[in-house]
């Protein structure tokens, strides 16, 4: 039995040749051509007259290209280095003594204050906040008054 190929319904559709295409002219080659040898090894030559020079260009453009990446790696870093300082002036200029990789600021009693405060015995229970503004005032107001009459 004959074997059945998958285009074999398509064997029996005629084909119709569009009348746009045409087969293109033979090309005729000029009679003084010059044609390739049989081996083309002879072509293949590489001068190792050329390997030293090819040798140092190729290590200066290396240097060169070290030290144009030294450079934009130090402005990169040099950018980042000014982005960050200027960004610490900028905090510090809110709130002086700002270190963002510091420890929280914690504020502090002057010691003119600390020593007008009454002292408080451990005894006695914590005082409000409200208390302790009260108590930070008038500890101002007898200040400024004990110097305005030394003063005067």
């Amino acid at each position: 039995m004959p074997e059945k190929s998958q285009y074999a319904p398509a064997a029996r559709a005629p084909l119709i040749k569009s009348p746009s295409l045409r087969l293109p002219r033979p090309v005729n080659l000029p009679p003084d051509i010059h044609p390739l040898p049989d081996t083309v090894t002879a072509y293949f030559v590489y001068p190792f007259t050329l390997e030293p020079h090819v040798l140092t260009l190729e290590s200066s453009r290396r240097a060169t290209l070290a030290s144009h990446e030294a450079r934009r790696d130090a402005y990169l870093r040099s950018r980042a280095d000014e982005k960050e300082r200027r960004k610490r002036d900028a905090l510090r200029r809110i709130a002086p003594g700002f270190e963002p990789e510091g420890h929280l600021l914690v504020p502090t009693k002057r010691s003119s204050l600390a020593a007008a405060a009454p002292a408080v015995s451990s005894t006695s229970q914590p005082k409000s906040v409200m208390e302790d503004l009260v108590d930070q005032l008038a500890a101002l107001d007898s200040a400024s008054a004990s110097s305005s009459a030394k003063t005067s």
